[in-house]
């Protein structure tokens, strides 16, 4: 059983929930507000990792980071726009990069200790 399908409509569901609350010039207060800006760039971004990973199970860890990254700059480069009413900072790219890089590490990882705990001719 595969959920390719159901897990790429996640990702771009949570794909356009981060570009609209990046984006948006006076985006909705949600309750990680008070933690801290980075923080939510960095859940936001390991969140679009997760899913890209269930989503796009052929495409390697290098190359899902490579573009989650480069849509964290994107969405940097578009912040600078004066019309947008948003503040362009590297640090959120860094944090946004950071995020989707510690969700692909902890995947990794959670798959390493699954297949050395399951027993050996168990699929």
């Amino acid at each position: 059983m595969t959920f390719t399908k159901p897990s790429r409509l996640l990702f771009f569901l949570a794909l356009g929930v981060v570009l609209f609350g990046t984006l948006a010039p006076h985006p909705p207060h949600v309750p990680m507000d008070s933690m801290g800006d980075k923080f939510e760039h960095f859940t936001a971004f390991a969140g679009l990792a997760l899913f890209a990973r269930l989503g796009f199970r052929k495409m390697p860890n290098w190359l899902l980071l490579e573009r989650l990254s480069f849509f964290g700059a994107l969405i940097e480069v578009a912040q600078a726009a004066p019309a947008i009413h948003r503040d362009c900072d590297w640090h959120d790219w860094v944090a946004d990069t950071m995020g989707a890089w510690v969700m692909l590490v902890a995947i990794i990882l959670v798959r390493f200790w699954l297949n050395v705990r399951r027993p050996f001719g168990t699929v």
